[in-house]
């Protein structure tokens, strides 16, 4: 690889925003782009912009010194601004004012849309000082709370905010005649928070993690030094900027002196295929996708219907984000892609989770076999046995701990992943009780004083390499009858492959309802199927299949409109607010059927509107009757 003028013993920074006076200052890195922006222009990929290394630090120090002439050092702001370079912009400049950053997603500011919960609970939690957003969306607020009664809870919360229009930001893009750009640095020190980044919200209310400025450093070196990132490295994403993958990947960027190419989540989940053309049209070597990308790019990428060839050469890090990463959907994408050129050993299963900064591991590494061993369906996250790790650096520890006992298990045993790390936040915003149960946890064990955190997430660690494999969440594992366990994402999955033509993939929901009955909540592509006996003969298929594959009695599947079942941000099922709601009637169910008629009155009492009428005498599978 050539290094051109970057020098791989450069001291690192304490702080990722003071990289870039680094490169802006590089003759070879001043006019080289940082972040290119695609809009999908279809055909030709033609609407682009993009920010230089030397544009980039000129602009965020301007936006800085902009903000602190309304706003004070430590200030809370909540970033309300669609995904764009301009975003990218704010984010450093908040870093460079000392300001304390919440990236949110911006809802539809007329508030009508149901989309606003999350937006107070933010306002809130954090209570922010300050709002920014681009002046049509501060226009529209202000109309709202103007239009608004005095009680409307909403806009009271509004209005106390101080609002900061994008438009006032007034920077020049031709700064070639700019000579100070590395100017004494007064942004945010190592040990200051200045960035609150929410959970996911998976298995519960999405929860506020401090993250400070030097855990973020440390965990951005972490993944550049995993990845084999620098400065010929061309990423591509469109994940959303304010989610915690998404903004690691723009630190990632300028931490490697990298160029990122990046695009909306809406227009990749429109047109699939626009992934696959960044990918080609820019050399990508890097890009981080959920592992729903896979199957849904093989549905919808339309490989042969586009006029941009595909060539996936280039690929050094297909960088699979969300667990558990199933063998199978892997190994089908590498088949269907490998005549476009892809390179099996690009696959990089990881793990991560915000309150660790976002990265812990993954399993790739730099020229190994692309081979992974497999463990119940399952591709590995991580490698435990590395001889990589300088003396001179305090590594990402992994443990996997018995969830009650707090000690260690063996290898090939299933339990929690801890992990202790420099790159570990300082806790949850308000939530001192159980910052201290996740964030201060010890093991069991002679002379441990170390802190770990407890992810929730259950693993287990297989063979000489000892390969992590990320099993599910400890809060969604299904207890049957005999005190079996297993993971609903099993279920789930047997529940799609009966039925592939009908059901929606990703958006299937297993849990535990009345005591040790199995219920699997499925979304159908159209909404519009009415045949009662065609919509029997699918939840029929669904409970044969998931009996045959995973040995489970289902006591109940509902088929519901698409739509119904509720994700996060990045895709993954919120299984506790899926069961919520369809207990209490709150989907809009096509078929529901019992299959058991243990505890009728139970169910009875329990579904309420969900409840079917009648009893429904089940046949065996007549699913090949499709």
């Amino acid at each position: 690889m050539s290094l051109e003028n970057y020098d791989p013993c450069f001291p690192d920074q304490p702080v990722i925003d003071q990289y870039l006076p680094v490169w802006a200052n590089l003759p070879s890195f001043r006019s080289k782009p940082a972040f290119v922006w695609v809009d999908d222009g279809s055909p030709g990929l033609s609407e682009r912009s993009s920010l230089t290394y030397e544009e980039l630090n000129y602009s965020v120090q301007s936006i800085s010194s902009q903000l602190l002439l309304s706003l004070q050092r430590g200030d809370t702001v909540i970033i309300l601004c669609s995904p764009g370079l301009q975003l990218v912009e704010i984010l450093f400049g908040c870093q460079r004012a000392g300001l304390l950053a919440v990236p949110i997603f911006p809802p539809n500011p007329t508030f009508s849309k149901n989309d606003h919960h999350h937006l107070i609970r933010v306002l809130l939690q954090t209570r922010p000082n300050f709002a920014i957003a681009n002046g049509p969306y501060v226009k529209s607020v202000r109309e709202y709370i103007k239009s608004s009664q005095r009680e409307n809870p909403v806009a009271h919360l509004l209005k106390n905010l101080k609002w900061i229009s994008t438009d006032n930001f007034r920077v020049e893009k031709n700064v070639s005649s700019k000579k100070n750009l590395h100017s004494s640095y007064t942004g945010c020190n190592p040990d200051e928070v200045y960035l609150i980044q929410y959970t996911s919200g998976t298995t519960g209310i999405p929860k506020p993690v401090l993250v400070t400025a030097g855990s973020a450093a440390h965990n951005v070196r972490a993944a550049r030094k995993s990845y084999d990132l620098h400065p010929n490295s061309i990423i591509t994403s469109w994940l959303p900027q304010y989610h915690d993958c998404g903004f690691m990947f723009l630190l990632l960027t300028i931490v490697s002196g990298a160029t990122c190419v990046l695009t909306s989540p809406n227009a990749f989940i429109k047109r699939p295929r626009l992934w696959l053309e960044l990918i080609s049209d820019f050399k990508a070597t890097c890009t981080p996708v959920p592992s729903f990308t896979l199957p849904l790019v093989i549905r919808r990428g339309g490989v042969e219907k586009g006029t941009l060839p595909i060539n996936l050469t280039t690929m050094k890090n297909l960088v699979l984000i969300n667990e558990p990463i199933y063998h199978e959907t892997v190994e089908e994408f590498v088949e269907r892609f490998k005549p476009f050129g892809l390179n099996p050993s690009a696959i990089s299963p990881s793990y991560g989770l915000a309150e660790n900064c976002t990265f812990v591991s993954t399993s790739w590494r730099q020229r190994c076999s692309h081979t992974f061993p497999t463990y119940k369906k399952l591709l590995p996250s991580a490698r435990l046995v590395t001889s990589e790790t300088k003396a001179d650096e305090e590594p990402i520890e992994i443990l996997i701990v018995n969830e009650d006992s707090h000690e260690l298990v063996k290898d090939g045993t299933e339990g929690e992943i801890w992990v202790s790390s420099p790159s570990n936040a300082s806790g949850y915003l308000g939530h001192p009780s159980l910052t201290q149960q996740v964030f201060q946890s010890r093991v069991k064990r002679p002379f441990c004083h170390k802190f770990y955190v407890r992810t929730g997430d259950r693993g287990v660690v297989i063979g000489t390499e000892r390969f992590l494999f990320v099993t599910g969440r400890c809060s969604d594992v299904i207890t049957i009858k005999n005190g079996e366990e297993i993971h609903p994402h099993y279920l789930e999955t047997s529940a799609y492959d009966s039925c592939r033509r009908f059901l929606r993939g990703g958006c299937i929901a297993a849990f535990r309802i009345a005591r040790n009955t199995v219920a699997i909540v499925a979304e159908m592509q159209r909404s519009d199927w009415k045949d009662e006996v065609f919509l029997k003969r699918i939840c029929d298929g669904i409970r044969g299949m998931v009996k045959k594959d995973e040995r489970i009695d289902v006591g109940l599947v509902a088929l519901v409109k698409s739509g119904e079942i509720p994700k996060t941000t990045s895709g993954k099922i919120q299984r506790t607010v899926a069961k919520d709601r369809f207990l209490g009637g709150k989907m809009n169910v096509l078929m529901e059927m019992r299959f058991s008629d243990e505890e009728e009155l139970g169910f009875k009492k329990s579904f309420g509107k969900n409840q079917s009428k009648g009893k429904i005498k089940v046949l065996e599978s007549v699913l090949s009757s499709l």
